[in-house]
């Protein structure tokens, strides 16, 4: 399974970076505007870090605005992946970024049938959000199942599932066992994914029996 990093913050992108755990990253308005900085200057950034796809979102809502600036972002850099939502707009804007061999990650998806259309209209990667829906008391994982399913009947199909809205390690594993292709993660779900107590304890007692000897590797 391939891991992205969902941030647009450059310096936890990088640290990730150097300990091998980026594929991709992904970013959205939101997070763009956390960071406080331009757009276009955060993704060319974020591209130099990582050979991955970077997913740099549109925020137009109609076809002729959102091709443009879908082709803008592409333009930022050659790793970019244009991000647009699963919307009539959106999918037409995929199909034509597509067609131009750029790759796009269509998000916002809730559905199986929302994920067909994508995959129908050339997308590279497919986002459902598993979070969003477990707050609504719907299973999210029981999408990623039927999106995984539904793509693996129909091998021409070349969609890449894209899990979104990640909250704790047990959707990615979750995730990773239904064999989605790749998970986008907060920086803190990636750092919860290390701990475990054991791991704790057992370095400790080890530190502890080492000092004793009073020995020093160096």
């Amino acid at each position: 399974m391939k891991f992205f990093v969902d941030t647009a913050e450059v310096s936890e992108i990088r640290a990730l970076a150097e300990a091998g755990l980026v594929d991709g990253v992904t970013t959205n308005p939101s997070l763009i505007a956390k960071s406080g900085r331009r757009m276009a200057e955060v993704i060319a950034e974020i591209c130099a870090i990582t050979p991955g796809p970077v997913s740099a979102e549109v925020t137009a809502t109609d076809f002729e605005t959102m091709l443009a600036e879908g082709r803008y972002l592409r333009g930022i850099a050659p790793n970019v992946a244009v991000k647009v939502p699963l919307t009539e707009a959106g999918l037409r804007t995929c199909r034509a970024l597509a067609e131009e061999g750029t790759p796009v990650n269509v998000t916002l998806c809730f559905s199986p049938a929302q994920a067909l259309l994508a995959a129908k209209a050339g997308a590279a990667f497919i986002s459902p959000f598993v979070g969003r829906l477990d707050d609504i008391s719907t299973d999210g994982m029981g999408l990623i199942a039927d999106i995984v399913q539904i793509y693996r009947n129909y091998p021409n199909l070349k969609t890449e599932v894209l899990v979104a809205s990640v909250r704790h390690p047990v959707h990615l594993v979750q995730a990773a066992k239904l064999g989605a292709h790749v998970a986008t993660l907060p920086p803190a779900v990636i750092k919860q994914l290390l701990r475990h107590p054991l791991t704790d304890s057992g370095l400790s007692a080890f530190l502890a029996d080492w000092k004793k000897t009073g020995q020093s590797i160096l």
